[in-house]
């Protein structure tokens, strides 16, 4: 018989946690949950206080039956997952499936695997919580209601194979409002006006903005020729002392936050990096909403501070941790050694682990001093003042180790140091320079900023952030993408010597980096979720729900009274959807077509967006479709756009005698010749432009493809193929595929070796996905 039997959730937070263990412990891992709510039927039995009705994963019942035999011959067993709702969820699903007893069962917590946390836990063992067990319970009953019940409703109303979430709706419609107001935003242009000066001595040059921003151009050639007989004199300097202080240690959103502008990394990436620093036993847990750190942690980080840049570097600071007291983890993400500076692994574990141990060391670090200085600049025949600053920093203080970045995409002000100046001084123009600028809308969520917003929302916790943004991009109602731009031109005046020069200059407009943008499926949805189930969409409600099952948490609220106060209304909203709403399609009308006179109206189709001239249900006169092109939208595409989709198919001439005609498929576009079919080059050929030649060249292509593509072919079976294939040959047989062994030469197989091959592979039990 074993001692002790430690379970934890996955095989290197095991490994991990073995080391610091001695030969009377034996640590297992659950790979995760091991149970969850019945898929057949809706798991739930809503007339008995929504019990739940859970079930061992398929893919689970053999570690399940190990884990139970393993627990039998312990005279000890330490249920040791994660400190959250979902860990403890876990450990209570572990004690009831391995159907453990509570006099030999301990819980143990710690939110650091560090030999002195794993000992002290040991030390401190506890009993399962059921306030977080019944919370997570609460948020997955919840979940499964409102997505059982809501997706049938899509299918009726919208499209098949659609599916709906309580926070994931919820985080398309914040997408969806922003497109909105980013499609409705109307660009005005002004001139942004900046002159370089010299002072007496002449030698550094003092860049200062006009405090005037000017509408037209005529405004501003009538600026600058009042310039040229003005005097510059400096009005004012102030010089103001000013100090900037670090940012509070990492919590799970701002963790994902940074580490997306600083490495480029997705919410997913973040949160996976971490996972395995932590079971790695490098920094704390990574799921948390505090940004408070252990006294204990702070003294080290002092110690370390003191040692690698000397005291006066070192100020102890406290930070408080704004959201209520519900959640689980109560520190922030820190590494677990303060001394170590950096650890082995891949490059990019390296990066976050440097970024966390930044911005640990920097939050018990000095303020940094800064010195200021604003100079005022008067021109002598106008009101109009121009205004130069800088700053200097006097001390750097945490600004040492770490700089934290912005979500901010102004332009660069960043001030610099300037020369030194006195009141009255007379002042020398270089050039004054009026830019024409444009004002542009809010930007589009990124994932670090959209989880910035949920966030200040109140929505979801630190465990939801990186599954809610994963979920609806995979339900294809986001997109996440890089956008070109486009060209604009705009207008540059300078005056310099006394002479305005005016120059036209172009640049790129509108570029997008890993934006996320709504489809027209996630608009389609939104709208009609946000008309029939205003509840569900609303972001009160949604932080108002958390908040229930934070107090859910803390024991103050019975979780199945809080899901029966839910329900009541969503169901019967869910029922007067079914009868009383319209099948909507997001149809929108452009106008009419100028040829035929009849309307023509966007929606979406069968297979994705559709534009259509003529109504349907009409059989003499039927409708005429063109597909949208990937770069456009039911929301914004024009009457102009919608017609020059019509102008496919096109005949592009004749080769060998048979018809060329170039068209848009279900999967893209293509061009026929003799009854088959070849499909264009992504970013190469474009169906409204392509030529003959072009068309000719893929036919050709093609051609010579198919040719190579058969090896053997069999006269007395014409169903049965040896082809060459992505990955090597294989035998075609009757629109199933089939390994052939390497032993054999596909070249020489007969017709009898085919057939006991293909017998062979049906025998062999598939694969389950």
């Amino acid at each position: 018989m074993e001692d002790n039997l430690v379970i934890v959730e996955s095989p290197a937070k095991a490994k991990t946690i073995e080391k610091f263990l001695g030969k009377d412990f034996i640590v297992k891992s659950s790979y995760g949950h091991v149970r969850d709510l019945a898929k057949k039927n809706l798991g739930i039995d809503v007339k008995n206080n929504f019990e739940p009705q859970y079930e061992i994963s398929p893919d689970k019942k053999k570690l399940v039956a190990e884990l139970k035999s393993d627990a039998k011959k312990a005279k000890t067993v330490w249920l040791a997952s994660d400190e959250d709702r979902e860990g403890e969820a876990i450990a209570w699903h572990l004690y009831e499936v391995l159907g453990l007893k509570k006099e030999n069962t301990k819980r143990i917590v710690f939110h650091e695997i560090t030999k002195d946390a794993i000992v002290n836990a040991i030390k401190n063992p506890r009993n399962i919580d059921i306030n977080l067990v019944d919370a997570q319970q609460a948020r997955r009953i919840l979940d499964r209601l409102v997505g059982f019940e809501l997706s049938p409703v899509l299918w009726k109303k919208v499209k098949p194979a659609l599916s709906a979430g309580r926070v994931q709706s919820v985080a398309v419609r914040l997408l969806v409002e922003r497109e909105r107001e980013i499609i409705g935003f109307k660009t005005t242009n002004y001139y942004k006006v900046t002159g370089v000066f010299f002072t007496d001595n002449g030698k550094t040059p003092v860049k200062a903005e006009l405090n005037k921003r000017f509408d037209t151009k005529k405004e501003v050639l009538d600026f600058l020729e009042k310039c040229k007989s003005a005097n510059f004199e400096v009005e004012s300097v102030v010089v103001k002392p000013s100090k900037r202080s670090p940012a509070s240690p990492f919590t799970t959103s701002t963790i994902q936050q940074e580490a997306s502008r600083k490495l480029g990394l997705s919410v997913a990436q973040t949160m996976s990096i971490a996972q395995k620093l932590y079971e790695a036993g490098m920094i704390t847990y990574m799921r948390t909403d505090s940004v408070n750190l252990s006294t204990l942690a702070i003294g080290v980080a002092k110690a370390e501070i003191d040692k690698e840049f000397g005291e006066k570097y070192s100020k102890t600071r406290n930070y408080q941790t704004k959201s209520k007291g519900a959640q689980e983890a109560h520190e922030a993400i820190r590494p677990t050694y303060m001394s170590n500076h950096t650890i082995s692994g891949s490059e990019i574990e390296k990066k976050l682990y440097d970024l966390i141990w930044k911005r640990t060391i920097a939050s018990q670090m000095s303020d940094a001093e800064i010195e200021k200085t604003v100079a005022t600049i008067k021109i002598s025949n106008q009101a109009e003042k121009f205004v130069a600053s800088g700053e200097v920093i006097k001390f750097d203080g945490f600004l040492k180790v770490y700089i934290e970045s912005t979500d901010d995409e102004a332009e660069d002000t960043q001030s610099t140091l300037l020369p030194a100046m006195k009141t009255n001084e007379k002042m020398t123009v270089d050039h004054i320079l009026a830019t024409e600028r444009f004002t542009y809308h809010l930007p589009r969520y990124t994932e670090a900023s959209l989880v910035k917003k949920l966030e200040e929302l109140g929505i979801g916790r630190p465990s939801t952030y990186a599954p809610t943004i994963s979920t609806v991009q995979n339900r294809g109602y986001v997109l996440k993408e890089d956008r070109p731009g486009v060209e604009r031109q705009y207008t540059c005046v300078t005056l310099k010597k006394e002479i305005i020069k005016e120059e036209n200059k172009k640049e790129n407009s509108g570029a997008e980096k890993s934006k996320l943008f709504p489809t027209d499926i996630g608009m389609i949805v939104n709208d009609f979720l946000v008309e029939h189930f205003k509840e569900i969409l609303n972001y009160n409600f949604t932080a108002n729900v958390e908040k229930e099952f934070d107090e859910i948490a803390l024991g103050n609220v019975t979780w199945h009274q809080m899901i029966n106060k839910f329900y009541k209304t969503f169901h019967v909203s869910v029922e007067t959807t079914l009868e009383t709403s319209e099948r909507t399609k997001g149809e929108r009308l452009l106008g009419d077509d100028p040829k035929t006179g009849k309307s023509i109206i966007v929606r979406m189709g069968r297979f994705g967006p559709v534009a259509q001239i003529g109504e349907s249900g009409n059989e003499d006169d039927k409708p005429v479709f063109a597909s949208l092109r990937k770069d456009q939208r039911l929301e914004s595409i024009t009457l102009e756009e919608a017609l020059e989709l019509f102008k496919l198919p096109r005949d592009l001439g004749e080769y060998q005698d048979k018809k060329v005609v170039v068209a848009i498929g279900r999967f893209g576009p293509y061009v026929r010749h003799d009854s088959k079919f070849c499909s264009l080059k992504k970013d190469i050929d474009d169906p409204y432009t392509i030529q003959i030649d072009r068309a000719i060249e893929l036919i050709e292509e093609n051609i010579e493809k198919e040719k190579n593509k058969y090896i053997k072919k069999f006269d007395n079976d014409a169903e049965l193929n040896i082809l060459n294939g992505r990955w090597g040959a294989y035998i075609s047989y009757k629109k199933n595929n089939y390994k052939i062994p390497k032993s054999k030469n596909p070249a020489e197989l007969t017709y009898d070796e085919c057939i006991v091959i293909i017998n062979a592979e049906s025998k062999k039990p598939k694969k389950s996905k």
